[in-house]
């Protein structure tokens, strides 16, 4: 049964269909009875999902909506809103997911019974996983309590799809698919914490039997340690929707219990009793409203009351007073943090006690904001105040990705985990130059306690630092001797090309006609592979991306596809070759795979590049630009035509990219002879 309430907008029609937004505006002029908007505004208005499925059916423009976009559309136009959809569907997931006969049960008959005998079956499932006991409704610090039967009936046509997804996927996949689907359609409402960050700030803090997260955000730290026996999570988020999604996240995640609440908690903490043997945080940044007036006389200050500005010193002795003697803490931190002066003395005391262990600074790209190389501090709860302190201070920026990807984090897991590894096992860490160095305290505790990597750790060796530079100049005159070779001839003025009209055909038509596939990018998929991102095909990179794991199959470029940006009003389109290969399409991309039979790639690409061809195809909202890549033009010219066009169009190609390579290796060479005349590894004479 398809609920009637539920509404979409013209982009899900269009996801619905397989088209862009343009085609649905065209329906909307052209067809007397496509659907009339049921709410919305003028601007961007939406319909009911059950009219739109309809009318696709009847005019033949969809043979059967897939279930996860049908499942999908019904959480996004749920009358209540996506979080309280997301909310209902992963409590019966969770309900799947540890007694599916209790589901099969009470989903049999109608809607109405249904949603009656809902609430109990979930009452007995949530209870006992999320901390509370079975009959409580969950208890009131509890992120998740049991929805009533009124709230539950308008979700039931959801919550059946959502179990029919689940007899497909799973029910932990199925409820990963919808939160993911949420979290990218509003990005700018949620600070994500990377899978790969998390995986590494858990190693840092190592087995661990309790764990908490006091800002927990979507959960993303929280799932990333290592399961136990006798294994109890905590949680906590300001955001009381965040703290439900996170619940349910985590116990479909683990079967380990989860208690997770809502509220600030620097003011109002859900967890004062609790002595974890790790705490892992992402909290906030540069918040002033944090409850510095309320809370001056707070027990947790053992290290000082953090000023006004220093926020995430308030969460440090926070993390601190929630450890047991010896457990560990790990907290993102900004770089500011190591080094402003009204932090000063609570950093001076976290030294002396023993209680700060290491500061790593991360790559820029590591997370959000992505252009501050952010800081990871570990900290301990003291046994007992060490005789000779010294503190590990690394620096991993080395390890910075060349495109928006993000940074190598395989490179930076084992430079950190090994340094922090040999550090924590000897109380000291013998010197890596360039990398990581343990610190006496006694020398941090100057003025400015200024505990930034970058200023303590010694320069790389210098013979390496004059051996690289060496390279990159023999490189660059090899690069620059290939760019010569590769200039296009000069064009004679006196013989221009004859202007005759050809008749051109669209991208549109040619895969309608099956002379090319048009897919488009941003799914995951399950396999870890690299993501080829917008800026790596602007920039000429190798794949240098990374997507959210989502059961929706990622789409895996192949030798001889063309790949074109939608965004930013470039006239961009790359081949890919055997290098690139295999590399999954990232968002903003669009991929065209040509029939070799019918089309030439280069020559396909290359006319795709015309900046008039770019120009009439482009639409512009606000000040940026988007491709129709179906209403760029080519001509129809003959195979063995294409084919002289695709050669030119491939040595321009080639030209271009040893430009880029020029470029780059300059840019490195220039900033390496800088650093070694300033440094004094390089002689002036």
């Amino acid at each position: 049964m398809q609920d009637s309430t539920t509404e979409v907008t013209a982009a899900g029609i269009a996801r619905l269909a397989g088209v862009g937004r343009a085609a649905v505006s065209n329906w909307r002029r052209r067809h007397a009875d496509f659907p009339k908007p049921v709410g919305g505004t003028e601007t961007s208005p939406s319909f009911a999902l059950a009219e739109v499925e309809h009318w696709l059916r009847r005019h033949s423009k969809l043979a059967e909506v897939p279930l996860r976009e049908r499942v999908w559309q019904q959480l996004a136009g749920h009358p209540d809103g996506p979080v309280t959809a997301l909310t209902h569907a992963g409590c019966v997931l969770l309900l799947i997911h540890d007694r599916s006969p209790v589901w099969l049960e009470v989903s049999s008959g109608s809607d109405e019974r249904l949603a009656a005998m809902l609430p109990g079956a979930l009452d007995h499932v949530l209870a006992p996983r999320l901390g509370g006991v079975a009959g409580s409704r969950v208890n009131s610090a509890g992120a998740v309590n049991t929805p009533t039967a009124p709230r539950l009936l308008p979700s039931v046509p959801l919550l059946r799809g959502a179990a029919e997804l689940a007899a497909e996927l799973g029910a932990r996949q199925t409820f990963e698919f919808l939160l993911g689907r949420h979290l990218d359609a509003h990005p700018r409402q949620y600070t994500l914490t990377p899978a790969d960050l998390a995986g590494l700030m858990a190693d840092l803090a190592g087995p661990a039997r309790t764990v908490l997260d006091p800002a927990c955000g979507t959960g993303a730290l929280l799932r990333a340690v290592a399961p136990r026996p006798d294994q109890r999570l905590y949680a906590q988020d300001s955001a009381p929707e965040l703290a439900a999604l996170t619940a349910l996240r985590l116990a479909l995640h683990t079967r380990a219990p989860v208690h997770a609440a809502a509220g600030d908690t620097l003011r109002t903490d859900a967890h004062p009793g609790v002595r974890a043997d790790a705490v892992l945080c992402h909290p906030p940044f540069n918040e002033r409203n944090w409850g510095h007036d309320e809370l001056a006389y707070d027990p947790r200050w053992e290290y000082g009351f953090p000023a006004r500005t220093e926020s995430e010193l308030a969460w440090v002795q926070h993390a601190l007073a929630r450890v047991r003697d010896g457990g560990t803490a790990v907290l993102l931190m900004p770089p500011a943090a190591a080094s402003r002066r009204s932090g000063r003395r609570i950093r001076a005391d976290l030294l002396r006690r023993g209680a700060l262990r290491a500061v790593v600074a991360l790559p820029a790209g590591a997370a959000p904001p992505y252009n501050v190389p952010l800081h990871l501090w570990v900290l301990r709860r003291p046994e007992q105040a060490p005789a000779h302190p010294e503190v590990l201070l690394a620096d991993a920026g080395r390890f910075t990705g060349e495109g928006r990807g993000g940074p190598d984090w395989q490179g930076v897991r084992e430079a950190v985990l090994d340094a922090w590894r040999a550090h924590d096992r000897a109380g000291r860490l013998d010197e890596r130059p360039g990398l990581a160095r343990s610190v006496p305290v006694i020398e941090l505790l100057d003025d400015d306690v200024d505990l930034a990597p970058a200023r303590h750790l010694p320069p790389p060796a210098a013979a390496d630092g004059t051996g690289l530079l060496a390279e990159v100049h023999e490189r660059l005159g090899e690069t620059l001797r290939l760019t010569a070779e590769l200039t296009p001839p000069p064009v004679d003025p006196a013989r221009p090309a004859a202007p005759g009209r050809r008749p051109l055909t669209t991208v549109g038509e040619l895969a309608r006609a099956g002379a090319l596939v048009v897919r488009t990018g941003g799914n995951g998929g399950h396999a870890r592979v690299p993501v080829l991102t917008d800026h790596d095909v602007l920039s000429g990179t190798g794949p240098s991306g990374t997507l959210p794991e989502s059961d929706e199959e990622a789409v895996l470029t192949e030798p001889g596809d063309v790949v074109v940006p939608v965004l930013g009003g470039g006239s961009v389109a790359r081949v890919i070759d055997e290098a690139t290969a295999g590399a999954a399409l990232g968002r903003n991309l669009v991929l065209l795979r040509p029939d070799p039979a019918a089309l030439d790639a280069w020559f396909l690409a290359g006319f795709l590049r015309g900046t008039a061809n770019n120009r009439q195809a482009s639409s512009y909202a606000s000040t940026a630009a988007r491709l129709d890549v179906r209403r760029l033009q080519l001509p129809r010219i003959p195979r063995d035509e294409q084919r002289r066009y695709g050669a030119h169009f491939r040595d321009l190609d080639a030209f271009e990219r040893a430009l880029r390579r020029a470029g780059r290796l300059g840019e490195r060479l220039v900033r390496g002879m800088y650093d070694g005349l300033t440094d004094g590894t390089i002689a002036p004479d």
